[in-house]
């Protein structure tokens, strides 16, 4: 009976060594893939903009709690600056992963790196603005267009 019971004690003790080897691995390898999103994101210049909107949203805050000290907001903009951006890369480094390899976004990291990559980094927000202004007036013939269809056949 004695034999038994250490038989499952190693059994299990294996299973939990083995579960903790692989845990670590995977641990390891979605650490390295963060980091890898992270530099990305500095590099192509979203984490500015994450910050900015951040910023921005503290700003609207502050306005309808405009009796709170202004000591406190910036005690809070910068505790939440901090907090809330790893929060936001936690949750958006598995997204990454489903859709890139980490060499990938290696590379692409490295893109941003060259001066058309950087050059990109620096007017991605101001193409999204116009490409926005645009797709919205697009968007809105389209609509004209398909609404005189259905009026042309009785609709």
């Amino acid at each position: 009976m004695g034999t038994l019971k250490t038989y499952k004690m190693k059994k299990i003790a294996v299973f939990l060594l083995l579960l903790f080897c692989l845990s670590a691995q995977s641990y390891g390898q979605d650490a390295e893939y963060k980091e890898a999103v992270k530099a990305m994101f500095e590099a192509s210049g979203s984490d500015a903009t994450f910050k900015a909107a951040l910023s921005q949203m503290m700003s609207m805050l502050r306005g309808q709690y405009a009796t709170v000290d202004a000591a406190i907001w910036d005690e809070l903009e910068a505790e939440f600056m901090k907090s809330s951006m790893m929060d936001l890369l936690d949750e958006m480094a598995p997204v990454y992963q489903r859709h890139m390899s980490l060499e990938e976004l290696k590379t692409i990291t490295e893109f941003y790196k060259t001066p058309a990559g950087k050059k990109l980094a620096e007017k991605t927000p101001l193409i999204t603005q116009e490409s926005m202004k645009v797709g919205e007036k697009w968007g809105q013939g389209v609509a004209e267009m398909v609404l005189a269809r259905l009026l042309e056949k009785g609709y």
